[in-house]
């Protein structure tokens, strides 16, 4: 069902045709906006675009009294502004206005980084599709099968027509031998000076064809059969290098071992350090990583011990003692903590840098947070006992005892022992490595770590992945392998913005939409360009791309050699 509004921008009043939709990814309603017109200043009368007017006789509607919406004089008004110059421009027809920045800048973006250049030499039949498809999962936020429309309205991608049958036949026209290509490329470029960190998340799916769909340990605790993607990050870059799929009910340790030799194997690179998370955690991991035996290559590692193994509270208890001393202070970007490096055993012959890091403010902030919590319990326990939704938490914490003697029937009493036990590792964190030993350096490393877990939650948030619409292993590979070039634009994106501080003027959705208001349009074969505004200028320069050019405005695509070759599959 659709409906006609009406949106005040400025002095102007453009109509849209609002279209409502079940969006199955958000659970919830949502609806397509597509602009059909305007209000005409001088008359007041609605005037209508020339599609609008074709779709409704399409459908047998009378059309006769409603008026086109003559954009010559918008385009008039647009040349006369100084965006051309030139006998007989101003009498031109304006035959099509399209978005100009936002391509611009991505395909610029993508130059600089050195991923166009991999790309198309590793997909060198489908690039510029894939791009296309990377561009539109980064500034859009929806489904691909609206890519379409997005493409057509946005000028420089040599792509034709991205329709949803076009998109299904483009994701069965390369396969694992591209794929691994543009690792092993893209690698070679960026891994000087290179910290890999490793992390998994999952993506759930409805489709009962895909085969790695299996049910497991689900992170966004979903009921949903799903697959897991093992991601390797730079951390120095900040941009990531590799990703395996793997089979939804394998657990992280599972997929530790052959996410790396995949990795090494395909790269050849040797000198690499993982950072891991705690989840990766087990006496069998550590020693995989320490193995040399047989060939197998020994791995430089920094791995947080969680406090369910034994080994890390004695650690833990070793230190509390001596760990709150000035020689200790460990700098972050917050308030100061306290780190310890020591040599521990592991096993008969080996030894391992241990790093034991406390936070003192951490300890008495969750220290305060828990006495308040656990009082606030007690209280509701004497007033309510017989509550059902905090049964488990009276347990957890309180004695509740029946009292003749009590005026309101029970008596409560804390369990002091379940609350100590509880604080005895609260603000503390160990790490275990075969290689760093000052515990500066090893907080600073691991903290970097922090870029792939906001990595994977745009993954999922921002690229469209929070659930895969493809029915195939094939099509699911290579989308994701997509996600993946979209998720290196959006790392790059992200990054620069920090650096250079935008992020305390813009987030990254005002950044897209301010480039998207950079226009350009086609009048008699011509392209004219609107002016590049001050915050566009700024823009482009914190990412050091040139401002578009006036004479020279079209982005610049390399073309492709002979016909547009037809997609196939290369199972």
């Amino acid at each position: 069902m659709s409906s006609i509004t009406k949106q005040r921008v400025g002095k102007y009043t453009y109509l849209y045709e609002s279209e409502s939709y079940w969006d199955a990814e958000k659970k919830r309603p949502d609806n397509k906006k597509t602009c059909i017109g305007k209000i005409d200043l001088i008359t007041g009368a609605p005037v209508y675009t020339r599609e609008h007017l074709a779709k409704l006789a399409s459908t047998g509607a009378p059309v006769g009294d409603m008026r086109l919406w003559d954009k010559t004089q918008e385009a008039r008004g647009m040349i006369n502004s100084g965006f051309e110059n030139g006998a007989g421009v101003a009498q031109a027809t304006l035959d099509s206005v399209k978005d100009f920045g936002v391509v611009y800048f991505l395909q610029k973006l993508s130059e600089s980084i050195g991923l166009l250049g991999v790309l198309r030499d590793a997909v060198p039949d489908v690039w510029q599709e894939l791009l296309c498809l990377a561009y539109y999962l980064v500034v859009a936020d929806k489904p691909v099968m609206y890519c379409e429309e997005w493409a057509t309205s946005n000028a420089g991608l040599d792509v034709g027509n991205m329709s949803s049958q076009r998109i299904s036949d483009l994701l069965t026209a390369f396969g694992c031998p591209q794929q691994n290509s543009f690792y092993c490329s893209w690698y070679r470029l960026i891994r000087e000076k290179e910290y890999i960190a490793l992390d998994i998340t999952s993506v759930s799916s409805y489709s009962e064809q895909i085969g790695a769909c299996e049910w497991g340990y689900n992170r966004d605790g979903e009921n949903l059969p799903q697959i897991n993607i093992c991601m390797l990050f730079g951390e120095n870059t900040k941009l990531p290098v590799y990703q395996a799929v793997y089979s939804g009910s394998l657990r992280d340790v599972s997929t530790l071992k052959a996410t790396i030799s995949e990795f090494t194997a395909l790269t050849g690179a040797a000198d690499i350090m993982i950072v891991m998370d705690k989840g990766f955690f087990s006496a069998k991991n550590v020693n995989m990583l320490l193995d040399k035996d047989e060939g197998n290559q020994q791995y430089r590692f920094l791995l947080p011990v969680p406090f369910t193994s034994k080994f890390a509270k004695s650690q833990v208890e070793s230190e509390r003692k001596d760990i709150d001393s000035i020689e200790n202070v460990v700098l972050t970007s917050g308030t100061p903590i306290r780190g310890i490096h020591k040599l521990r055993a592991w096993g008969e012959d080996v030894k391992l840098h241990t790093h034991v890091f406390f936070n003192p403010e951490k300890a008495v902030k969750d220290r305060n947070e828990l006495f308040g919590y656990v009082a606030s319990l007690a209280r509701q326990a004497a007033t309510d006992p017989d509550n059902e939704k905090l049964s488990a938490q009276y347990k957890k914490y309180l004695i509740v005892r029946k009292s003749q003697i009590a005026s309101n029937g029970v008596t409560v009493s804390i369990r002091e022992d379940v609350v100590a036990k509880e604080l005895e590792t609260v603000g503390w964190f160990v790490m275990l490595s075969n290689h760093i030993e000052d515990p500066q350096a090893a907080h600073d490393v691991y903290r970097m770590k922090d870029v792939v877990e906001k990595s994977f939650w745009k993954y999922k948030n921002n690229l469209g992945l929070g659930r895969l619409r493809v029915h195939s292993d094939e099509r699911m590979q290579n989308k994701i392998f997509i996600a993946f070039i979209a998720l290196i634009i959006t790392s790059a994106i992200h990054e620069t913005m920090k650096k250079k501080g935008l992020f305390k003027s813009m987030t990254f959705d005002r950044l897209i939409f301010t480039l998207a208001k950079l226009k350009s349009a086609t009048v008699n074969d011509k392209t004219i360009l609107r002016p590049v505004t001050k915050e566009q200028a700024e823009i482009f320069e914190a990412f050091g791309i040139p401002s578009p050019d006036f004479d020279k405005p079209k982005p610049s695509t390399p073309k492709k050699r002979g016909r547009k070759p037809k997609f196939r599959s290369v199972n």
